[in-house]
């Protein structure tokens, strides 16, 4: 309760409110959900890591600063968890059709960062779409979306990354 008056009080002198990701925040269930993603090929490489981030920005509108506590929550989330029910859970509770599905494509954007698909990656997206009652057709459908988004994305980087992409084209 003083935490609420707290956050009033700061919030009529005009501070910026500071988020708190509980445990029913829809936000730390995905994010802990693509934590665990990343790392079930056994590495969380940069260009997962920057990934996340995007996501993040993109979908929860978060700064800079709620963008890292929530995913130093969401990897403690993780750590945490036994399973995937809790994070689908609140996810159903929170979120319509559209909205699962939506947490599905941001799942195999996390996948396909790393340049290719782990099949513990592809496992994890089928069993929690599978939690999130998200059909085998749309998971599928949605896998398609997303690695076709990637394919118009400049694949190679650094110097001799084109070179290399006018060698394969």
């Amino acid at each position: 309760m003083f935490d609420r008056l707290k956050s009033f009080m700061a919030e009529l002198a005009g501070a910026p409110e500071q988020r708190a990701f509980g445990e029913d925040d829809y936000r730390l269930a995905t994010v802990s959900l693509l934590i665990h993603l990343a790392g079930a090929d056994g590495a969380t490489d940069a260009a997962e890591c920057r990934r996340l981030r995007e996501i993040i920005a993109q979908n929860f509108g978060l700064d800079t600063q709620a963008t890292t506590r929530l995913i130093k929550s969401a990897a403690a989330s993780d750590r945490e968890a036994v399973d995937f029910y809790h994070f689908t859970n609140t996810l159903k509770r929170a979120l319509d059709a559209d909205g699962r599905q939506k947490i599905i494509a941001m799942m195999w954007e996390i996948a396909f960062a790393d340049g290719a698909v782990h099949e513990l990656e592809e496992n994890i997206v089928a069993r929690i779409a599978e939690l999130l009652c998200v059909s085998p057709h749309d998971r599928v459908r949605l896998r398609q979306q997303v690695a076709a988004e990637r394919a118009r994305e400049p694949v190679f980087e650094g110097p001799w990354g084109q070179k290399i992409a006018e060698q394969k084209g």
